[in-house]
């Protein structure tokens, strides 16, 4: 069997009138039309040759964007039987709006349709204008709330990497899609903000510092990756998968520090033949830290160490790293990192079908979380589809 079937059968029984649902397994929300994780398995699903699996991206659009707020930002997710929409629970979700835009230029490029695209111009011109209004200061970044993006139960807040880099590509997309300059221009400025304050190396730029706390909170940061992010406190130590990846796959930064990090990402995948965690390294009882993991969940704690957002490996992360990998023209290390994402996502301690988890264990690699969740199939097929030379949109910057 082809290790495409498993993932696209999964998607297809994740199919749904309304779009796509997190999981076929009735559990708690997952059952709802959620704007990321629907938005990503429909940018997998773009890169496959079913054309049912496309409709059902362009039907998850349609929900999340008739469910926009009339302040611009998107839903946290959809109940598809009573179209309520939920926006959050302690906080709402910034990367929402940036994957909303992403999912519905992605689709319009790669189908050729136009016509959802044309419907919704004035929604993505309402979720950038959010967006900069978020900026609170004009300074070209967005700030984050804690539990404002997808590690909702994390404790990074303030000016995280992962939500700047959604937003550049929502602007860059929208910028060339409907010949607005300013959207181009003003990428090009979160572009130029990005490189001098994540990438910690004075050398590089005799630009200012985003704000005066970063000439002594740097001092200890790592300088083999891209930063995680920083607030008016500190500047986080951990490495920050997704937006690493997300780096990569938009050329952000230069040729050498590229290099830098595919040398760090090799040097981890060596020490850890399996997935690579999504924040690293995990936080344990005597971080100072740990004490905001604590009490930030719903409705059970998640976040042990290497569990969670807490050092946990999640498929749908490291398939996006596996499809930057190919980009950039590292194809044995993404296909390295392919290989440990069928291994992961095979296990299925209830049965015989492959179990598609949501994470793993950081140390002991067992499943932890839902079955069956579509963004972990989504992060396999974009591993496989990147690896047979299909791509996304990225625009050339």
């Amino acid at each position: 069997m082809s290790a495409l079937e498993p993932s696209i059968h999964l998607l297809r029984r994740a199919a749904t009138p309304h779009g796509f649902v997190a999981s076929v397994q009735n559990v708690s929300n997952y059952q709802r039309i959620w704007t990321r994780d629907g938005v990503i398995t429909g940018l997998a699903a773009l890169l496959t040759d079913d054309s049912g699996l496309a409709d059902t991206l362009d039907a998850t659009l349609q929900t999340v964007f008739e469910a926009q707020h009339t302040a611009g930002f998107f839903p946290s997710n959809v109940d598809p039987q009573t179209r309520q929409a939920s926006y959050g629970g302690n906080c709402g979700r910034v990367d929402n709006v940036s994957w909303a835009i992403i999912g519905l230029l992605q689709h319009a490029h790669i189908t050729g349709s136009t016509t959802l695209a044309q419907a919704c111009w004035p929604q993505v011109q309402r979720g950038l204008a959010v967006l900069e209004a978020w900026e609170f200061n004009g300074k070209h970044l967005v700030y984050v709330p804690q539990s404002g993006d997808w590690a909702d139960e994390y404790v990074q807040h303030g000016y995280v990497l992962y939500d700047q880099l959604l937003r550049v590509w929502a602007l860059e997309l929208a910028g060339h899609y409907y010949q607005r300059p300013q959207w181009l221009q003003k990428a090009a400025t979160i572009r130029q903000v990005l490189v001098r304050n994540y990438w910690n190396d004075d050398s590089a730029d005799a630009a200012p510092l985003y704000a005066p706390n970063l000439e002594h909170q740097r001092r200890q940061a790592p300088r083999t990756f891209w930063l995680m992010g920083f607030n008016p406190a500190r500047v986080y130590q951990q490495f920050d998968l997704a937006a690493n990846a997300l780096a990569l796959l938009l050329d952000l930064g230069t040729a050498a520090q590229q290099a830098t990090l595919v040398a760090y990402l090799r040097e981890q995948l060596h020490h850890q033949p399996f997935l690579l965690p999504a924040f690293a390294p995990a936080l344990s009882p005597t971080d100072g830290l740990m004490a905001e993991l604590t009490d930030n969940y719903a409705y059970e704690f998640r976040n042990r160490p290497h569990e969670f957002h807490n050092g946990g490996l999640w498929p749908v992360w490291n398939g996006w790293l596996a499809a930057a990998l190919h980009q950039v023209g590292e194809p044995g290390l993404a296909n390295q990192l392919t290989g440990h994402l069928h291994a992961a996502n095979q296990q299925n301690p209830t049965g015989t079908d492959w179990g598609f988890y949501e994470n793993f264990h950081g140390l002991t690699h067992a499943p932890i979380g839902v079955a069956y969740c579509t963004w972990s199939a989504a992060g396999q097929l974009l591993a496989e589809a990147y690896a047979q030379g299909r791509r996304l949109w990225v625009p050339a910057v």
